[in-house]
């Protein structure tokens, strides 16, 4: 019994090249280019447009890799193709975010201004002082990133002052009951 996932075959966009070399598959398109070394209990191969991943064998973990290496890989393929986006959206006030260069400093009502660095392959982009961008080719590193600026005020229940992705719903609480 296969995985129903690992069956598919990932279709290669235009403008996007791949090629398997040993356990490794490298993708390149118009976002840039990206590698995957898959493991050994499973198969890739490169045809027509298409990318197939094929298991060894039928063993439980070979199954379990067979549907999580094809879905990694159609990650990369659509990273380097459209590319991945987070948008978050700073609520209170006098909670904002800079651009500075490359890296952004964040005013989240600390008594000190905070500095996040671009990691390599992520690029932020501010349209206004409370949004914020983070995009990037690796699904993992823009969600991972994401998260970590989410992490430095995160929304609070009371009154949603935070930082948050814009289709997240904050569950709110009633306050203090007056007399």
């Amino acid at each position: 019994m296969a995985s129903h996932i690992g069956k598919l075959p990932i279709a290669i966009p235009s403008g996007v090249e791949a090629s398997v070399n040993g356990s490794t598959i490298s993708v390149k398109g118009p976002k840039g280019s990206d590698e995957f070394t898959f493991p050994e209990c499973v198969t890739v191969s490169v045809a027509d447009n298409e990318i197939v991943v094929t298991p060894v064998d039928d063993e439980r973990e070979t199954r379990a890799q067979h549907g999580l290496t094809r879905a990694l890989i159609a990650s990369k393929v659509k990273g380097v193709h459209e590319g991945y986006r987070k948008h978050l959206l700073i609520v209170g006030t006098g909670y904002r975010v800079q651009a500075k260069g490359k890296n952004l400093e964040f005013s989240l009502g600390y008594s000190h201004t905070i500095t996040v660095n671009a990691p390599e392959g992520i690029t932020f982009e501010v349209p206004n002082q409370n949004e914020l961008f983070v995009s990037g080719t690796d699904k993992q590193l823009v969600g991972q990133v994401a998260a970590n600026i989410r992490k430095l005020r995160a929304p609070e229940p009371y009154k949603g002052k935070g930082i948050k992705y814009e289709d997240e719903h904050i569950l709110r609480k009633a306050g203090k009951a007056g007399k």
